[in-house]
C-alpha cells in the first residue's frame, strides 16, 4: 500500500513538472496566448486527478484575484475622473518628454509606496499614471511600465510590510525562537538594490528594454485622432480663433453668418468665459456669438488666412495643454454610410446632419482616397466613410444599432477622455481612505480594496458598464490558472523534493556560497510560483541549515527575503509583472532579457552586504 501511494505520488509531482515545463515553453515562445495557456493548465490539473475540479478552479475564488479586480476599478475611477491624467501632467511639468528623468521621477515614488502597501496595488493605480505620462512625452509606454513594475518590486524590500515575504520569513524567525527582524531592517540593503536597480535601468537596462521608437500603438489596433486626421487629409486643422469686438460676427449665429457654407469655417466648439461651451453648443446654427468668444474651427491655413480680416477673427495660437484639455470633451470618428440609408443622394447641407446628430462632417472618404468637400454639392454614397466631429457624448450616440451610420472606428482618446470629472475629489478620497486602510491594517487589504471600488461606483466615478470593461481578464485568467499550478507543487510534493536536492547540495560550503545558492533557489522559484509560497517552502530549510551548521540565522533568512522579491525575469513572476504585461505589448523574452541581470546585481549586494549587516 505504502508502495502504491509513493508510486502515485511519484507520477502525480512528474506530471506537474511536466506541466510546469509545458508552460513555460508555450509563455516564452510567444505563439500561444498567456491566458489560453493558463486555461490549459487548469483543464491538465482537473483531467489529470492531480487536483480536484474545484481545486483547479480555485483560483478564480482567489483573494488575491480578487483584491486586483477591485484594484482595476479602483484605477479606472482615478482615469474616468481624469486624477491619473493630473498626476501625469505634474510629473511631465517636471520631467518634460525626457525618458531618463521620467524614469528618475517614477522609480523612486512607486518604490516609496510599494513599502508600505500592496506592490500590486501601487502598479494598479499607477499604470493609467504611467500611460497618461508616455502619452504627453510621445514615447512607448514599454519604456516606462517595466521601470514601473521593477520599482514596486524592489519596494517590496525596504521595509518589513513591504511584501508577505518579508513577514513569512519573521514569523518563521520568531517561530524558530529568535527575535524577528525590526520595521527598517531591510531598508539599508532594499535602499541600496533601489539605487542599483535606476542605475542600471538608466544605462545597461535603457538598451535592454523594448519600444524606444515613439508612442507605440495601442493594443487594440485603433488609431489616434491626429492619425484619422491625416487619413482625411486635413491634419494641423484646428485653430483657436478669437471673435475681436469690431467683428461683423458679433450678435449673429453661426448659421446666420454661414461660416462653414460661405467660409469653409467649421466650428466645433465656442469657449466663452474660459469655459468651453461645446458640449452644451459644440454645432448648432442658432449659436450666438459675443466679443471675446473664442472658436474653436477646423480649417486649412490658407481658408484661415484668407478670411480671418474680413471676419474680425484673430489667432490665438493652440497650446499643447489646451489641446490636451479640448480633446478630453470633444474629439472625432468614422462612420460608415449604410447601404438604404437616408443620407444617399443628399448633400450634408440638406440632410442636415448637424441639426440631427450636433456633429459636424470635417471630411468624407471615399475609395482610396478623401473627397474636396463642398457642402452645397458633394452628394453621400454608399459606403462612404464620413468624418464627423463633435462631443464625445455626441459620438457616441452614433453607437449601436442604426439603419443610417455604423459607427467604425473610436480613436484611442475616446477611451482616455473624462467622464466623471465632477467625481474627481470624491476618488481621491476614496483611494487615501484606502491607502490609510491598508497601511494600518484597519481592515484586511482585500476588504479595503473592494469596498473603494465599490465606493467608485456608487459615488458614480466609475460607471458599471465602466467597471467591467476596466477589468483585464487576460491578467485575471492568467493568475487565476497559475496559482493552482503552485499549490500543485506543494501538494505533489514536488516543490520539497527540488528543494530537499538542492539543500543537499548546500551542505559543506562556505556561507557566502550557501547564501548566494539560498538566493539563486529562491528567485528561481519566485520566477514561476507564488514567491510567497516559495517562502514559506524555502524559510524553515533556511533556517534549520543555518542553526545545523552554526550560523546565526538572520542573514539567511534575510536573503531568502530580498530574494523573493526579485521576481523579474518572467511575466508570471509576479502579478506586478501581469499588470504591466498587456499595456506594455511585453513578449515573454523581454522579461527574460531585462531581469535576469537585475537579478544578478541583486544577488551581488545582497551577498557583500547581509553579511555585514547581520553577522554569521
Amino acid at each position: 500500500m505504502i508502495a502504491e501511494v509513493g508510486c502515485g505520488m511519484a507520477w502525480d509531482s512528474a506530471f506537474v513538472y511536466a506541466l510546469v515545463i509545458m508552460a513555460i515553453a508555450l509563455f516564452f515562445s510567444g505563439r500561444v496566448r498567456l491566458d489560453m495557456t493558463a486555461a490549459l493548465v487548469i483543464v491538465a490539473l482537473a483531467v489529470s486527478g492531480v487536483l480536484t475540479p474545484a481545486e483547479a478552479v480555485s483560483g478564480f475564488g482567489n483573494p488575491l484575484v480578487l483584491l486586483i479586480a477591485g484594484l482595476f476599478i479602483v484605477s479606472e475611477g482615478l482615469s474616468r475622473t481624469g486624477v491619473a491624467s493630473w498626476v501625469g501632467q505634474r510629473i511631465v511639468a517636471v520631467g518634460g518628454s525626457d525618458e531618463r528623468r521620467l524614469v528618475l521621477l517614477l522609480m523612486p515614488v512607486v518604490a516609496v509606496l510599494s513599502a508600505i502597501m500592496s506592490s500590486t496595488g501601487v502598479v494598479a493605480l499607477f499604470v493609467p499614471v504611467v500611460l497618461t505620462l508616455a502619452r504627453e512625452a510621445g514615447l512607448d509606454p514599454a519604456r516606462l511600465l517595466m521601470p514601473l513594475a521593477i520599482a514596486a518590486l524592489v519596494g517590496g524590500m525596504l521595509t518589513l510590510i513591504g511584501t508577505p515575504p518579508n513577514l513569512v520569513v519573521n514569523r518563521a524567525l520568531i517561530d524558530g525562537g529568535q527575535s524577528g527582524f525590526g520595521f527598517f531592517d531591510f531598508t539599508l540593503i532594499g535602499g541600496v538594490i533601489l539605487v542599483a536597480a535606476m542605475l542600471y535601468v538608466l544605462t545597461l537596462g535603457r538598451r535592454l528594454l523594448p519600444g524606444g521608437r515613439g508612442a507605440a500603438a495601442p493594443a487594440s489596433g485603433r488609431r489616434r485622432l491626429h492619425e484619422l486626421a491625416e487619413a482625411f487629409g486635413i491634419r494641423d486643422g484646428l485653430h483657436r480663433l478669437r471673435v475681436r469686438a469690431d467683428s461683423p460676427l458679433v450678435g449673429r449665429t453661426v448659421g446666420e453668418e454661414g461660416l462653414r457654407r460661405r467660409h469653409g469655417l467649421t466650428v466645433i466648439a465656442l469657449q466663452r468665459q474660459g469655459r468651453l461651451l461645446g458640449a452644451l453648443l459644440p454645432v448648432l446654427k442658432e449659436t450666438r456669438l459675443q466679443a471675446n468668444d473664442i472658436l474653436i474651427v477646423v480649417a486649412d491655413d490658407a481658408t484661415v488666412g484668407a478670411c480671418a480680416d474680413t471676419l474680425g477673427l484673430s489667432h490665438q495660437g493652440f497650446p499643447h495643454g489646451l489641446q490636451r484639455r479640448f480633446r478630453e470633451s470633444f474629439g472625432a470618428a468614422e462612420a460608415l454610410v449604410v447601404p438604404g440609408s437616408w443620407l444617399i443622394g443628399k448633400t450634408l447641407e440638406q440632410a442636415g446632419f448637424r441639426g440631427r446628430h450636433n456633429l459636424n462632417v470635417l471630411s468624407i472618404r471615399r475609395g482610396d482616397g478623401p473627397l474636396a468637400l463642398d457642402f452645397r454639392e458633394t452628394g453621400i454614397q454608399s459606403g462612404d466613410v464620413l468624418l464627423v466631429a463633435g462631443g464625445w457624448a455626441d459620438i457616441e450616440q452614433l453607437a449601436g444599432p442604426r439603419s443610417d451610420l455604423v459607427l467604425l472606428e473610436l480613436p484611442v482618446e475616446a477611451a482616455e477622455h473624462t467622464r466623471h470629472a465632477n467625481q474627481a475629489p470624491w476618488a481621491v478620497l476614496i483611494t487615501l481612505a484606502m491607502l490609510a486602510l491598508m497601511v494600518t491594517q484597519a481592515l484586511p487589504n482585500l476588504v479595503a480594496v473592494m469596498l473603494a471600488a465599490l465606493a467608485m461606483v456608487a459615488t458614480r466615478c466609475v460607471g458599471m458598464e465602466e467597471a467591467y470593461r476596466a477589468m483585464n481578464w487576460q491578467s485575471l485568467v492568467l493568475i487565476a490558472g497559475m496559482l493552482p499550478l503552485a499549490d500543485a507543487l506543494q501538494k505533489t510534493g514536488g516543490a520539497a523534493q527540488i528543494v530537499g536536492v538542492l539543500t543537499g547540495v548546500f551542505d559543506g560550503l562556505g556561507p557566502y556560497a550557501i547564501l548566494a545558492g539560498l538566493f539563486v533557489l529562491t528567485s528561481l522559484f519566485s520566477q514561476f510560483i507564488s514567491n510567497t509560497a516559495t517562502t514559506v517552502l524555502v524559510a524553515p530549510i533556511a533556517l534549520s541549515l543555518a542553526l545545523d551548521l552554526g550560523y546565526a540565522p538572520e542573514p539567511f533568512m534575510m536573503t531568502v527575503a530580498i530574494a523573493a522579491s526579485t521576481a523579474f525575469a518572467t511575466p508570471v513572476a509576479s502579478p506586478v509583472n501581469i499588470l504591466v504585461l498587456a499595456p506594455g505589448q511585453y513578449r515573454f523574452a523581454d522579461f527574460l532579457r531585462v531581469g535576469v541581470p537585475l537579478q544578478l546585481l541583486a544577488l551581488l549586494f545582497t551577498v557583500l552586504l547581509v553579511p555585514r549587516l547581520f553577522p554569521l
